[in-house]
Parts: C-alpha cells; structure tokens; sequence
C-alpha cells in the first residue's frame, strides 16, 4: 500500500489528460489571457500506461480520467485500453461534460472504461449558456443519454453551485433523481488561480447546507446514505423512496482532508500532491530520459510521502500556480 505520513492510504490516481475544454465555465476557464501547455508536453497514451502500471505497483487500483475535457485527446480510446488491461486496475473511470461523448460512449465502453461523471451545472439553456458559456443543456443531455445506452452505471451528475447563476436550478436537478437510478452530486466552489475565476468563487460561494436546506424545502426530507467508502468525497442521502442519491461534495465548509486517498496527475506530467496545494514532482522528465516505471515509482512514492494533511483554504491559502482546469477535478 502507498501510504502517506499520516496514515492515509493513498489508492486513487486522477490523470488529466489535456488542459484544453470546449466549456469556458465563469469559475474554471477565463475567456481571455488563456496558456495551454504545448502539446509536445502532454504525456502520451504510453507514458500514461507506465504511470498507471507504476501506480498499481505502489498500491493504486483506482483510476479516473479528467481534464480540462478529456474526450478532446485524439487518443482517448487507446488510452482507455491500455490502462484497462493492467492487471491490478480495478476501477477506471472518466469526468465529462457529455458533449462529445454520444458517438465513442459505447467504444469506451467495450474499452473497459467502468463509469462516467458528466458535469451539467444546470439544465436552463439560457443560464447554462451564461454560467458554462459554451455548448447547451441539449448537447449534454445528448452525452448523458449516450452513457445510459452505453450502460455506464451508475451515471453521476456534478452541478458546481454559484450563487446568482444556478443555485435556485439544484431542485430541478435533484428531482432527476426521484425516478432515475442517478447520483446528482452538488460541489461546493473552490477558489483556485487567484485570477478571476478564483474571485468568481470567493464571491459567489455557496456552502452545501443551504443547497441542502433549498432541496429539502422545495423536495421533502433528505435521509442519509451510509457511506460505503469513507475516502469517498461526497456525503450522500436520498429523498424517501427515490430511485437516485443526492450528494454534497463540501471541500470548503466540510473539508475531508483526514479521509483522503488522491493523488492526481497533471496533464504535462506533474504529480499534484493536493487539489487546493501548489507542491508538485515532475514525472515527465524521469519518462523522457529513460528512468522507465523505476523511475516513476521512485517518484510517485515520494509525492505520496510529501503530499500535506489538509489545505490551507481557512488561512486564505491556495493554489497560485495553476487554475482548476489546469490540474483535473
């Protein structure tokens, strides 16, 4: 087991693929001043694979792919392949927004690839437009059913909440769940890149009790869910007799730092040893100059040992280097 200086066992790797979206959300992506890594940065479908084959040695079993939008690499389908046949991967999954998943969902699929979040913040086409920018509530619905016929399961639903943009939408997004077998999570802001999106999520910010207070106003009594996994980041409950499961990802107001098992992976192959911290090791150049998945054990292992208790959020401490969209959700 990879397991850090405080105990916890670190068994999840988010890999992000690519630092591009075709999404600009308010929080996330500015419109402008915009720097994606160069493409010769990116790690390869090969390197990938050493990295996961590495991980499984040291413990991981877990794997989730991100982005920015993951579904933009050309490659996603061999990427997919090559880490579902290493032995010792039990779980991989994928963060999407839908919108290009319609034709490939079901050849991720046969892939190997377990499950898919989509992220959909709110499904009013004229404040989707204005809160994600890009792309429409139709095009999502499009991916979300394409991972339905694809037989993903079960699918999850991520509605980042920003107050003044979709926090009244939650209701119409938690009434999914009532007859279809989904989790509807809702994530609290987190403010990172001190630029305007981390401004957007310090302004706008709304804690997971008073989404949950307007759900159950609105919906009747939450009844909580016990927890399977208590690494898991999100707190779920369920509306009485629904088919679905509501969730509070709460990193803000309900930090569960104790319980953490991620690590992630950088689209230019840094390992990012806290979501809301700036420490990194960089992986890359061990691949590149034939260090081999020796060598990124070695480093791996040390990014586990080095990875930090909590974050700092409560000490107006964040990350500065990177934005959200540069380091995978």
């Amino acid at each position: 087991m990879a397991v850090d200086g405080f105990g916890r066992n670190i068994n999840y790797l988010r890999i992000s693929l690519t630092d591009h979206c075709n999404l600009r959300c308010i929080y996330c992506m500015p419109l402008k001043g915009l720097r994606f890594a160069p493409a010769e940065n990116l790690l390869t479908a090969g390197e990938i694979a050493t990295v996961v084959r590495a991980a499984v040695q040291c413990g991981f079993h877990k794997f989730r792919l991100t982005g920015g939008e993951p579904t933009l690499r050309e490659d996603l389908l061999e990427i997919v392949e090559q880490i579902a046949a290493i032995e010792g991967v039990h779980d991989l999954s994928m963060t999407t927004n839908g919108i290009l998943l319609p034709p490939i969902a079901r050849d991720l699929r046969r892939a190997g690839l377990n499950r898919v979040n989509i992220h959909v913040d709110t499904l009013h086409p004229e404040r989707l437009k204005r809160l994600m920018r890009f792309g429409s509530a139709e095009q999502i619905w499009h991916g979300i059913d394409a991972a339905v016929d694809a037989g993903f399961s079960p699918i999850k639903l991520n509605s980042v909440v920003v107050r003044e943009h979709n926090d009244a939408d939650v209701v119409e997004l938690a009434r999914l769940t009532l007859d279809r077998p989904w989790h509807v999570r809702f994530i609290e802001l987190m403010p990172l890149g001190g630029g305007e999106c981390a401004q957007v999520a310090l302004s706008q910010y709304v804690p997971s009790y008073e989404t949950r207070t307007r759900l159950e106003s609105e919906l009747g009594e939450l009844i909580p869910v016990p927890a399977k996994d208590r690494s898991d980041e999100a707190t779920y409950c369920r509306f009485a007799d629904a088919a679905g499961m509501i969730g509070f990802i709460s990193p803000v107001s309900q930090p569960y730092c104790g319980s953490c098992n991620r690590m992630r992976l950088t689209a230019d192959g840094k390992f990012h040893l806290c979501l809301l911290n700036d420490d990194e090791l960089d992986v890359r150049e061990a691949l590149r100059h034939g260090n081999g998945q020796i060598g990124v054990v070695d480093i791996l292992r040390r990014a586990v040992t080095s990875k930090p208790m909590h974050h700092r959020l409560e000490e107006g401490v964040s990350v500065e280097v990177r934005e959200m969209f540069q380091i995978g959700g």
